[in-house]
């Protein structure tokens, strides 16, 4: 059986939902397939967590979903604190000197998809199929055909790859894709801390990689330690009294001991770049485009801005009855974004060579840095807001 769609996303995680939001609120004809079923809320909360910018939540917020996103369990962070363990440079960012309510927000995906979901639902030229799983692609005659596991085919004028780092959509469409393995692995667990966070993330970087803590809403902390690979392994092993112990020293206890943890887990850290991000009639956003090192929390942001850059030339080339999956119309968005996400993952590698070692002649370079930008009030503003996703060629719906 073969149906005709206009658009078909493929990935259900918060950057395709996002997508199919966008197309579909300006009255788009769209698809989403998604590969896993839908699985009840599990009892323990995702270790793993998202910093939010505040471009990000004026995405959510264009899409009309911020409201069921606040409704739920997360926390608005107002200061971050980064500082060295080889030379003790730091640096401190403040939103009240931006005059900003916060500098972002702390959320678990989940919380993020159940939104969106809920939106989707909503919007009546959305449909999703889950779980369903595409096995071949091919374009031609001015369209692209989809064929599922199950053997239904949509025939669509763009499909646009959402499907994470090991993107099956960018396999199918022979994208070549660069991938450098930092030999690293981030361990990330939920801790309770002696002393209360103060809405502060917190970061210090180690010789081995850095260590995040990340406010949650119930006092406990996210926690992000970045470590070669060979250690986040043996960290994973420890019992819980040793764990503490080791991680609150690798934090100079700034919030006191660590009273309680939940389960831990660690994935190893690459970063990946397609060489680009359109092909015939397709498109790649976020970690399907690119991977970048989690030390300052951009990854999810970088593939929401994608989200909304695509989105803004797709819904102008129909307004202006073109043809969204044109080559010319997609190339709009791979010179848009491109160029903007390999800065960003260039910058965040070379930051992470420079403090991830114990050199001591890098370590007072970088300590004077770290200095130097903290007492430079014009500098620091301007760092945090690039970090809060206000500066730069914003698409319309991250500047409403």
């Amino acid at each position: 059986m073969e149906r005709q769609e206009a658009i078909v996303v493929v990935g259900g995680g918060v950057v395709g939902t996002t997508m199919a939001c966008a197309l579909g609120q300006a009255g788009i004809a769209v698809t989403l397939v998604e590969a896993h079923a839908p699985v009840p809320a599990p009892a323990q909360r995702d270790p793993r967590m998202f910093a939010i910018t505040r471009a990000s939540e004026r995405i959510f917020r264009s899409l009309q979903v911020w409201d069921a996103m606040q409704a739920q369990d997360h926390c608005a962070f107002t200061d971050m604190e980064v500082w060295d363990s080889v030379a003790n440079g730091c640096l401190h960012f403040d939103c009240a000197e931006l005059a900003e309510p916060c500098l972002g927000h702390i959320f678990e995906p989940r919380l993020l998809t159940d939104a969106l979901g809920q939106r989707l639902r909503e919007l009546p030229t959305v449909q999703v199929l889950q779980p369903a799983r595409c096995a071949a692609l091919r374009a031609e005659n001015g369209g692209v055909h989809l064929t599922l596991e199950a053997g239904q085919v949509l025939q669509a004028g763009l499909v646009i790859a959402a499907d994470g780092a090991d993107s099956p959509i960018r396999t199918m469409l022979g994208v070549p894709v660069q991938v450098v393995d930092y030999h690293q692995s981030s361990v990330v667990a939920l801790v309770q801390t002696e002393q209360p966070h103060r809405n502060t993330a917190w970061q210090r970087f180690l010789p081995g990689g850095p260590l995040a803590f990340l406010p949650l809403a119930d006092g406990w902390s996210a926690i992000v330690w970045t470590l070669p690979t060979g250690e986040a392994e043996r960290v994973l092993a420890l019992d819980p009294v040793n764990f503490h112990a080791e991680l609150a020293a690798a934090f100079e206890s700034r919030l006191g001991a660590i009273l309680d943890s939940g389960p831990r887990a660690a994935w190893p850290l690459r970063r990946r770049h397609a060489d680009r991000y359109i092909s015939a009639r397709a498109a790649l956003v976020g970690d399907a485009a690119h991977v970048i090192h989690p030390l300052a929390g951009q990854g999810v942001n970088l593939g929401l801005l994608d989200v909304a850059a695509l989105s803004e030339v797709i819904i102008e080339a129909c307004a202006r009855g073109r043809d969204p999956g044109d080559r010319r119309a997609l190339r709009r968005y791979e010179r848009w974004r491109r160029g903007d996400n390999l800065l960003m993952m260039s910058a965040m590698s070379g930051i992470n060579r420079l403090f991830s070692n114990a050199n001591p002649a890098l370590g007072q370079l970088r300590s004077s840095g770290l200095d130097l930008v903290n007492h430079a009030g014009p500098l620091r503003k301007f760092l945090m807001r690039h970090a809060m996703g206000l500066e730069g060629d914003l698409p319309a719906l991250a500047r409403t």
